[in-house]
């Protein structure tokens, strides 16, 4: 057994929050030991690299958001093999999330529910870390607003995350679409959503002038969208040149059939049920965009087909999740080779 699965298998064993903490500390820790090629994928060699929201990424396959909420294990993270890594999400002020147990996952069912609630250490504390990373990927920081902030000031969190990392990122998500910060996903619609992008987007022009760095936008999208919603939003994006969208966050819905205790906990449902509602967003989304705008496509990839799979359904990158959660780095191997057969 390698030694990774063996490290997944016994981390199983422990309550879900406990286990990803002593996950990262041990990927941590294995990284400053300078031992990471025990753990790391090691796919075959790289086609061209690919060139998407004027950044160069190695080949497909980053990491989600989620996992290293704060950017203190980017370095360590990039050593497994990852081609970008998300970071977040962060707030302006730090916040505690929601309270315990809020992580609840199923090994045989493949599957995690979270009500994390963006608990995070604040995009100063970040912003700290990242101007001392040592990668080269590409590093993307994942924003969002405190819960305490009125849904009316959201621009305000986000325009504040914004500014604070714009020297330290790659690219920067605006997470509008998690369903454990109260009205949230209301950022997804209408008029709230194109205060939004203006707001951003000046924003964005405004550095530009300052630095001459273009700063890349995406924006992350629920899986509970219908295709009139979905088509809206999308015409939002391309008006205002956003610079690529996220497919897809975590869902409120459950789709069956599902352990028991996973169905009826609180919060957002990844992993394995969530692939089908995943692609079938990215699908929609690759309709309206055409080729104007760049795909991440993250949900219930478990296995390398179903990272083919996300590409067919037009995703140009795949981002990981709770597929690292239950298969471990060995996953991005797995990719890695099903992606390099064509």
């Amino acid at each position: 057994m390698a030694l990774h699965e063996l490290i997944v298998r016994s981390l199983a064993r422990l309550p879900a929050e406990t286990s990803h903490g002593l996950a990262l500390g041990g990927i941590e820790l294995v990284h400053r030991l300078g031992l990471s090629r025990l753990l790391a994928a090691k796919p075959p060699p790289a086609a061209a690299p690919l060139h998407l929201m004027g950044l160069e990424f190695p080949h497909r396959i980053g990491l989600a958001a989620g996992l290293d909420k704060n950017g203190d294990h980017v370095d360590a993270l990039a050593a497994l093999g990852f081609a970008f890594v998300e970071i977040g999400t962060l707030t302006p002020l730090p916040q505690p999330g929601n309270p315990r147990p809020r992580l609840f996952r199923d090994r045989h069912g493949r599957c995690i529910v979270n009500r994390m609630g963006f608990n995070n250490r604040g995009i100063d504390h970040a912003v700290a870390r990242l101007r001392r990373r040592r990668t080269r990927i590409p590093v993307g920081v994942n924003i969002g607003r405190n819960r305490q902030t009125p849904a009316a000031d959201a621009a305000g969190d986000y325009l504040h995350c914004l500014r604070a990392c714009r020297d330290v990122a790659d690219y920067v998500t605006i997470n509008v679409s998690s369903p454990n910060t109260p009205g949230l996903r209301g950022l997804q619609f209408g008029a709230e959503l194109e205060r939004l992008l203006e707001a951003l987007k000046r924003a964005q022009a405004a550095h530009q002038e300052e630095s001459g760095k273009y700063l890349p936008l995406a924006l992350k999208l629920a899986p509970d969208l219908d295709d009139a919603e979905i088509a809206s939003i999308c015409a939002a994006l391309l008006a205002w040149k956003i610079d690529a969208v996220i497919g897809v966050n975590t869902t409120v819905s459950r789709p069956g059939p599902l352990p028991g205790r996973i169905a009826s906990e609180q919060g957002g449902l990844s992993g394995a049920p969530l692939a089908p509602l995943a692609r079938r967003v990215v699908a929609a989304i690759r309709a309206e965009v055409g080729a104007a705008m760049p795909i991440i496509g993250v949900g219930g990839i478990m296995s390398g087909a179903d990272g083919r799979a996300m590409l067919e359904a037009g995703a140009d990158l795949l981002q990981l999740y709770s597929g690292l959660v239950f298969r471990g780095p060995g996953l991005l191997a797995e990719l890695a080779g099903e992606l390099a057969d064509g």
